[in-house]
């Protein structure tokens, strides 16, 4: 699952020295590196307290070695390329050879020790958001503690103090490193198995960037006019599905790092929000929802009973974040003719193609695209074209599924009688025109009339 790479070049042997004397350069523990972007198996505690670990849509958890009472991490900052579906890569930084990072898991109460080594070409620090722990381990480059040069490795080293769902990101050239990518989520579970434990557990973290078509780097200064809406660097139809035993108790935990908040609904079924990333939230103080609000730079988990079966939409509600590469420019054509205006623009450009002036649905039409870019709409389903793109995916719920099996069930069948279908026309109710307009003679007077005679308008 993993492929490992020596990560002791020259340059970080330079920057070993930055580690704390009180762990030498010589026991920084190995980097595991990921290359696969499809979601990875759960990684299974092998001792300490038992719990039900997270599985992170097209990612993995970072594994850990034991040295004494202290849980031992690496996390390696460096430029990386992430595929956000296929026909398009994109240049980012991250961690661990992905953008986003792996997903930290602990226990609440254990004591972890992070290494962090800088083989960006600028300065970095991580800050552990939403954790309580000593101010300089909090990772805010010159206030807290040096920035990391490149070269160099630090490490932090704090117990956790509670569970729940964190995330962790660079608080040093922020705009820039965040808008490259660098960021990932940390779960800390209860110490007790027994506290509110689900059945299936999945985490993401939600970022945007503008890539213009043809392109292969985001523009880092862009604060509104984002064009790829992605859960964890991927866009539908590269965004794995939830596969979910029907009758399964699932957590879903979600992080905000993009620039605006995201509605996040989910069909077929209703939701509690459970925990922030302020700590969990009473059991006595959930409400039922079927959106949530993910505020910008917070955390949202909810839960919710698999109880229905099916292959049921989850997307963010904000239509614009369901596409891929759109441009926010185009004119709205729709009730327009457009036969004069195709002639135009064909003696112009021959090859070109208007359209719009019924909408912008496309069917299993292919429309030529500059390289590396992805259409605005895409993926398909077994009834044709979903014309999704962007934050969606699909929630698979199924009987029969093996307890960690993540592996896509593929269509579901649906019982007979149970899809929407056609029926013909000749079978519906007559067409009744709408009434006819009143002409000037018939309208009645407008109320109060007779008090504005002699008003000067």
């Amino acid at each position: 699952m993993l492929s490992r790479r020596g990560f002791l070049g020259s340059a970080a042997l330079i920057g070993a020295s930055a580690v704390s004397g009180r762990v030498q350069a010589a026991s920084i523990p190995e980097a595991p590196f990921m290359d696969k972007v499809t979601m990875q198996p759960p990684l299974h505690p092998t001792s300490g307290p038992d719990y039900r670990p997270v599985v992170t849509l097209n990612g993995w958890s970072l594994p850990w070695r034991m040295t004494g009472d202290w849980k031992e991490f690496h996390l390696v900052a460096e430029p990386v390329v992430r595929e956000f579906a296929e026909g398009m890569k994109v240049n980012l930084w991250g961690y661990n050879g992905q953008a986003p990072g792996p997903t930290i898991e602990a226990v609440e109460g254990d004591k972890v020790r992070i290494f962090v080594t800088n083989r960006l070409p600028e300065h970095t620090t991580i800050h552990w958001h939403g954790m309580i722990l000593p101010n300089g381990m909090d990772g805010v480059g010159g206030l807290t503690q040096p920035h990391i040069k490149p070269g160099q490795t630090f490490v932090y080293e704090f117990a956790l103090k509670k569970s729940g769902t964190f995330m962790y990101h660079p608080h040093s050239d922020e705009m820039v490193q965040m808008a490259m990518g660098m960021m990932g989520m940390f779960v800390v579970h209860p110490r007790d198995p027994s506290f509110r434990p689900v059945d299936r557990d999945f985490v993401f973290v939600m970022s945007s960037y503008l890539v213009d078509p043809g392109t292969y780097l985001p523009k880092v200064n862009e604060m509104t006019d984002f064009n790829m809406w992605t859960w964890n660097s991927r866009v539908f139809p590269g965004i794995d599905p939830l596969p979910i035993r029907l009758g399964d108790k699932v957590r879903v935990r979600i992080g905000n790092l993009t620039m605006t908040n995201h509605p996040i609904h989910v069909h077929g079924h209703d939701v509690r929000v459970s925990c922030t990333d302020g700590g969990w939230v009473p059991e006595t103080a959930q409400w039922p929802e079927t959106t949530i609000d993910v505020p910008v730079g917070a955390v949202r988990a909810f839960d919710m009973a698999a109880d229905n079966p099916g292959d049921w939409a989850f997307h963010c509600h904000k239509s614009h974040h369901t596409m891929n590469a759109m441009g926010h420019d185009v004119r709205n054509l729709i009730g327009v003719s457009k036969k004069d205006l195709a002639k135009a623009v064909g003696k112009l450009a021959p090859d070109a193609m208007v359209m719009g002036d019924t909408g912008m649905a496309m069917g299993d039409m292919e429309m030529p695209a500059p390289d590396n870019t992805l259409p605005m709409m895409t993926g398909t389903g077994q009834f044709g074209p979903i014309e999704m793109g962007g934050m969606f995916t699909v929630m698979k719920i199924r009987e029969g599924l093996g307890q960690d099996d993540y592996s896509d069930p593929g269509p579901y069948k649906h019982p007979q009688g149970t899809v929407a279908y056609e029926i013909a026309s000749s079978s519906l109710p007559p067409h009744q025109s709408a009434p006819a307009k009143a002409t000037k003679e018939s309208k009645p007077p407008m109320k109060g009339t007779k008090h504005m005679k002699g008003m000067k308008m």
